[in-house]
């Protein structure tokens, strides 16, 4: 702790799901002690990043693309189990099995220059070239480099209709969806195209009155594997808009939705039979811009959520198209700050590996200051990992 009460470290790391723990791993097996050298903030009050808020009749064997982190992997899961159980336990085993110190809940208020000159010989283009400042509920520390992992659960993206306010029924967001009971024997309308509103939707509608799917483009249902060659090419597209420095777009949005077996039943039976996006809200449903009219008691927005990064609004890291260039995963307009689990590495196997890859920028970042000590063998053994 510094004379003015600010606690210094080397790497501040903000968020503890996927992305962050990748990149906290990394961290201490290339020498950095935790809550000396670096120190892990989270939100949350549990263990187990977005996946410990997921719906309950979300079960583990619903899951697509579950990652394992570095280091460690998941088996011997019981496929009813809700995802949120399983996987947050997995989460919590994991952080005591390499003691990462996790800080929960820790409310991270705002990012700022901090000042007090270059930590290193050269800034390698870092604004200001001081520490960063990181003001936190639990006070505030002074970083020489920042990964952000906060993901993007924090900030759920409504869109506004024209009506909006008018609508009798009830308007809630994917995230606050908590099993199909409550939508039982009611008129439904499920807006948005992802993965979460397919499998919301195949759940409510069996118990209720009726259900009526809206998305703004028609969806694109992905038939056979997802190899390597296409998850390079979905993770390009997304690269692309990044380096444009626009905001990027969700992850289905570029791979399509996997072919299931029990979303061809739903194809089938004529649940997933899309309309396109309406025109407004009344008091009583929706209606489209050629009369066409739906009579709804809930509207559910599984629209999805936006990159959570508002705390680091002083930075100034947004472009003018509203999205932060990135080099890797190193944020452009500041050197010492590292985005992971935003864009490109906004899966679960991109998570892990950008958590590698930042924290092998950092360390060249910081070599010509004072270093942890580290071994030769931890670092060739973080590599291959």
């Amino acid at each position: 702790m510094n004379h003015t009460g600010v606690r210094e470290v080397e790497v501040m790391v903000i968020g503890a799901g996927q992305a962050g723990l990748a990149a906290a791993f990394h961290l201490r097996r290339t020498g950095y002690e935790p809550d000396r050298d670096f120190v892990v903030l989270d939100h949350s009050p549990r263990p187990g990043g977005a996946w410990q808020f997921r719906w309950p009749t979300l079960t583990y064997d619903k899951v697509h693309g579950m990652h394992a982190l570095p280091g460690m992997t998941l088996t011997g899961a019981d496929p009813q189990r809700p995802s949120s159980e399983v996987i947050g336990g997995y989460f919590d085993n994991y952080e005591q099995t390499f003691g990462l110190r996790v800080h929960r809940p820790v409310s991270v208020l705002a990012v700022r220059e901090g000042g007090g000159g270059p930590p290193w010989t050269e800034p390698v283009g870092a604004l200001g070239g001081g520490r960063l400042r990181v003001e936190t509920s639990e006070g505030d520390y002074a970083a020489r480099a920042l990964i952000n992992a906060t993901g993007t659960w924090d900030r759920p993206f409504w869109p506004r209709f024209p009506g909006h306010e008018t609508f009798g029924g009830r308007q809630l967001h994917s995230a606050q969806y908590d099993g199909p009971e409550r939508f039982r024997g009611a008129r439904v309308v499920v807006v948005g195209g992802g993965t979460s509103a397919v499998q919301q939707l195949m759940e409510i509608a069996p118990v209720a009155a009726a259900t009526t799917w809206v998305t703004r483009r028609p969806p694109v249902f992905r038939e056979g594997p997802f190899g390597e060659e296409q998850g390079r090419a979905a993770v390009a597209l997304v690269e692309e808009r990044v380096r444009q420095g626009l905001p990027p777009r969700s992850v289905v949005s570029v791979t399509g939705l996997p072919m299931t077996e029990a979303i061809r039943r739903a194809r089938e039976s004529g649940v997933l039979e899309r309309l396109p996006l309406f025109e407004r809200l009344t008091p009583t449903g929706v209606v489209w811009a050629d009369g066409r009219a739906v009579e709804a008691d809930v509207i559910l927005y599984a629209t999805g959520f936006r990159a959570a990064i508002d705390h680091l609004a002083p930075l100034r890291l947004r472009e003018p198209g509203g999205g932060i260039r990135m080099e890797g995963t190193r944020t452009l307009r500041d050197a010492r700050v590292h985005l992971v689990g935003y864009g490109p590495s906004a899966s679960t196997i991109g998570a892990n590996r950008a958590g590698r890859a930042a924290v092998r920028d950092i360390r060249r970042l910081l070599a010509a200051g004072p270093q942890p000590p580290y071994a030769e063998e931890a670092l060739a053994d973080s590599r291959a990992s």
